[in-house]
């Protein structure tokens, strides 16, 4: 497997503070640069663990399992930045507070390990991180993935129990993972596909212009869960709308989606629900402009990476998107947040920001600390009912099924400078005013999981 060494970059601290202490208070924040910590700043496409001086205790190592080549590299790597940018406010603040008979204070230290969007490979890259003795495994962009993962988990923690290791899953939203195949060492921090869903037809339910809809989606327990919802909730919720496509695709192969789009167009479908993406997403909005779609998209991920810029003024008021937070959330303290991304992420193609594995991080290091041990199963225990907020946003784990419970924001697509539209993304000159905000305790929904702990 392709385990990718630090490279990139050398940054100090001088230069990572402005951006790391404008988005935290943190105390160590206003100590002098000197008391803190130094670190290799990542590259948009390199690996960079963080480095930690001789004299501290060793780092708490955190694997990336991710796809870092191949179809949907830019996934893998705009969670790279994101994990990264969440740790370093944690070392900023000279890491996770461990009593002295633990080690005293820890640093986190990411490595990248390159599943090539291959689930073999991704079991081979979690054997080598466990080699490596990494103890929290971090993937999401694959919930066909994550089950494999949470399997040879289960399997490994419970022969070798010295050598535990948790699962934090950050993008992985198969309903099943905290339902049928709920585990006690995997936690999710992203909304679920139905909690989505629901939110997206919050919006669709008072669209009363929408009398038929196309259901397109990616063949694989991701996209067959999505589309299998869709179905469900336009039942309950819209069943005045004609559903008039049901389609999958394989994912990652399609190059041309120009036959898709022309069957979507000749269906007379108002609007498309789809939880495409990466390139998925952007292929296939592209391919419905060039063949002149005028109607809706309803996604999961229709707010950056290519998306936006492949629709151009298409997808003015027509591309709705499903997030955790989206740039222009109300707020001082939201729009402090993403402003302290981009001045520590300025490429336009590195706009890509998640509040939720901000959160995730801010997670893991509370129940380290409460913990008060580097030991996967404490922090297992800890993590249960981990509470955290950053910048206005806030979230708390639901300890019956390990399902991260926070708020959920819809945008749909608008010029830069529009009412509501302040950032764009990309540079592509169109961002998302949010035009629902659900707030945690309506975004939740029942669990079916049956939790066996250890």
């Amino acid at each position: 497997m392709n385990k990718l060494r630090p490279a990139g970059l050398k940054t100090g601290l001088a230069a990572l503070r402005p951006a790391v202490c404008a988005a935290s208070a943190a105390l160590a924040c206003l100590l002098p640069a000197s008391h803190v910590w130094a670190q290799t700043a990542p590259a948009a496409s390199s690996a960079a663990p963080a480095t930690v001086p001789a004299s501290q205790a060793r780092p708490v190592k955190i694997a990336l399992i991710e796809s870092l080549s191949g179809a949907f590299a830019n996934t893998g790597e705009a969670v790279y930045r994101n994990v990264y940018w969440a740790m370093e406010r944690v070392n900023a603040r000279g890491g996770v507070q461990l009593p002295a008979a633990a080690g005293g204070p820890r640093q986190l230290a990411l490595e990248r390990y390159d599943s090539k969007g291959q689930n073999e490979e991704a079991l081979s890259a979690l054997r080598a991180a466990i080699d490596d003795g990494a103890q929290v495994i971090l993937q999401g962009n694959s919930s066909a993935t994550a089950a494999v993962l949470i399997d040879a988990i289960n399997k490994h923690n419970e022969r070798e129990p010295g050598k535990r290791v948790i699962f934090l899953n950050y993008s992985a939203v198969d309903p099943i993972l905290t339902n049928e195949k709920c585990s006690f060492w995997h936690f999710r921090f992203d909304a679920h596909a139905d909690m989505r869903m629901a939110a997206l037809m919050e919006v669709m339910r008072e669209d009363k212009a929408i009398k038929s809809v196309y259901l397109i989606g990616q063949d694989y327990s991701f996209g067959q869960a999505v589309l299998r919802e869709a179905k469900k909730q336009l039942a309950t919720q819209r069943p005045d709308v004609a559903i008039v496509g049901d389609e999958l695709h394989p994912i990652g192969r399609v190059k041309d989606f120009a036959p898709y789009a022309v069957k979507i167009k000749a269906s007379g479908a108002q609007a498309v629900v789809t939880g495409n993406w990466g390139n998925d997403l952007t292929l296939l909005v592209k391919a419905a402009r060039e063949v002149g779609y005028e109607g809706s998209f309803y996604t999961f991920y229709g707010n950056a990476l290519g998306a936006p810029a492949a629709m151009g003024d298409a997808g003015i008021g027509k591309v709705f998107a499903v997030a955790d937070w989206l740039p222009n959330v109300p707020g001082a303290q939201s729009e402090a947040f993403y402003q302290s991304f981009r001045t520590r992420f300025p490429k336009p193609q590195d706009d890509y920001v998640h509040m939720r594995m901000q959160l995730m991080m801010e997670a893991l290091a509370q129940s380290i600390e409460r913990a008060g041990s580097t030991d996967p199963l404490a922090i297992a225990r800890q993590m249960e009912t981990a509470s955290v907020q950053l910048s206005g946003q806030a979230g708390s784990m639901r300890a019956g099924d390990h399902q991260f419970q926070q708020a959920l924001a819809v945008g749909v697509m608008d010029r830069k400078g529009a009412p509501g539209v302040k950032f764009d993304v990309e540079g592509s000159g169109y961002g998302f005013r949010v035009v629902r905000q659900i707030p945690a305790a309506k975004a939740q929904q029942p669990h079916s999981c049956n939790m066996q702990r250890p």
